[in-house]
């Protein structure tokens, strides 16, 4: 407990109707040291409270708690119809999803939604997730790479489906979080947006909810303040809705989404194919997905909630060991074998339905976590939603396989840890270079053994390999390098 200070003299009670509304909701305890503190952090805690949505909050906890003891239904393996595997697919089928995804783009009907709230925490920093830079010959951070994809796919369309009438800008939705927001318009500010116009470019905050304990009551973080944290990446469609942004789409005439996490190196940031099957099929939502590598990868996948139910995806740690290496005799793959990487595609309307199916619902994870409390590390609650959980509102959700090399290379640790590092996804990115330079007739020399280096092809001059010929063949480049115009 803290010394009473000077001020707290005489004693002035908390405002009565806000405590009457805290009672209501059983958070009364908010207001416990309200007579050991100054006015001005009297003044700091009435506004935190007033903040809060406390209707909207007791109805998120209460249907979180609920849900938590409620059995799922039973899941069962993908239907083999509701995926597009690699192998299945022809060179007719590439091309003819390449030229309708280029259409559209060119028509200004797809815009790209980053999901980017998170910090470098455990890479080491403190900045925004995409401001990091991987160690790639270029320099280049990530924010950079995928602004420049967006430069190469807005140019590709213009020649190959708008027989020039211009570049139409695709418009890049950025949402960020109270604790990386400010950091990422700055970082773009100073980088005069990559080459982007800045007009093309919109930031928008997720909200954040406040940590409870296990009964459900607020965690005071200081005796004037809530304890607060980001509503998950699932937080992306109310905040998609609040700010109004899904009226922007519409008014810009964008019908279709592609939506994706910051950390991934190799992600490809609007990917005509991808928007081109997703079109041809009609669905509202896709999921672009990898084979797991191996039964206890700790990945989550998708399954079949009940029979003829939706597509939902299970955690690694909510799927049962024996199902995790269970194995289909006919296809020789594992029973439950589609990755979930973050990267997905949906209809603008069905991002409306989800926004306000999710929130009539209020149903969020619970993520047992220590938090910093007036109590030292007090064990609660944060309530989380996924990007994943729009896919149980859908009638239609398809599934799109990417080779694992061309299009994931996560980073989510720092180097030294056993996986998911940014020297793991540099590799991943100059090795899938130097296979786009040596297949365009390049040659490359090297002075450290190749499986440990590589070139990097900059997403001004290739967006997956293509039109190489001409800066490749017959030269030879000395890895590691960039190659730029």
């Amino acid at each position: 407990m803290r010394e009473p200070s000077m001020e707290t003299v005489p004693v002035s009670p908390p405002p009565q109707a806000l405590l009457e509304r805290l009672k209501d909701y059983g958070q009364e305890d908010a207001f416990s040291l309200w007579d050991e503190l100054s006015s001005e952090e009297k003044d700091l805690l009435v506004k935190d409270i007033e903040n809060i949505d406390l209707p909207r909050i007791d109805r998120i906890i209460r249907c979180s708690f609920h849900s938590q003891g409620l059995p799922s239904a039973a899941i069962e393996p993908v239907p083999e119809s509701c995926v597009s595997t690699v192998e299945e697919r022809t060179m007719e089928d590439r091309e003819k999803w390449w030229k309708m995804g280029m259409k559209a783009i060119a028509e200004g009907k797809l815009g790209v939604l980053l999901l980017s709230g998170g910090q470098g925490t455990r890479l080491g920093s403190s900045d925004p997730k995409g401001c990091f830079n991987i160690g790639l010959p270029s320099g280049k951070s990530l924010f950079h790479l995928q602004a420049e994809r967006i430069l190469c796919i807005q140019r590709l369309a213009a020649i190959t489906a708008n027989e020039g009438a211009g570049i139409v800008p695709i418009q890049w939705y950025i949402m960020t979080s109270p604790f990386t927001d400010e950091a990422t318009r700055k970082y773009f500010e100073s980088h005069k947006y990559f080459g982007l116009e800045a007009d093309q470019v919109t930031f928008f905050q997720q909200g954040t909810i406040p940590c409870v304990s296990k009964d459900g009551r607020f965690i005071m973080e200081t005796p004037y303040r809530v304890a607060k944290s980001p509503d998950g990446n699932g937080g992306v469609y109310t905040a998609l809705k609040s700010s109004r942004l899904l009226e922007d789409m519409n008014s810009r005439g964008i019908k279709f989404v592609d939506c994706y996490g910051v950390d991934n190196a190799l992600v490809r940031v609007a990917d005509p194919t991808f928007l081109g099957y997703f079109i041809d099929k009609g669905v509202s939502a896709a999921a672009k997905v990898v084979r797991k590598a191996y039964p206890q990868e700790k990945v989550g996948v998708f399954v079949r909630r009940g029979k003829g139910g939706p597509l939902a995806v299970v955690e690694y740690s909510e799927l049962d060991p024996s199902l995790s290496s269970a194995v289909n005799q006919e296809t020789g793959r594992l029973r439950f074998c589609w990755s979930n990487v973050c990267l997905h595609m949906f209809t603008v309307d069905f991002l409306n339905q989800v926004a306000n199916g999710l929130e009539k619902d209020s149903i969020y994870h619970l993520a047992e976590k220590k938090i910093p409390s007036i109590h030292g590390q007090t064990v609660g609650y944060k309530l989380e939603q996924f990007i994943f959980d729009a896919f149980p509102y859908t009638p239609s959700t398809t599934l799109f396989e990417v080779v694992r090399e061309e299009e994931f290379a996560p980073v989510k640790n720092s180097n030294g840890s056993n996986f998911d590092t940014p020297d793991s996804a540099k590799l991943l990115v100059l090795r899938l270079h130097t296979r786009w330079v040596v297949a365009a007739g390049g040659f490359l020399t090297h002075s450290v053994p190749l499986y440990a280096t590589g070139v990097e092809v900059s997403p001004l001059c290739s967006y997956a390999g293509e039109n190489l010929e001409s800066i490749c063949r017959g030269r030879t480049f000395h890895a590691p390098c960039e190659i730029s115009f």
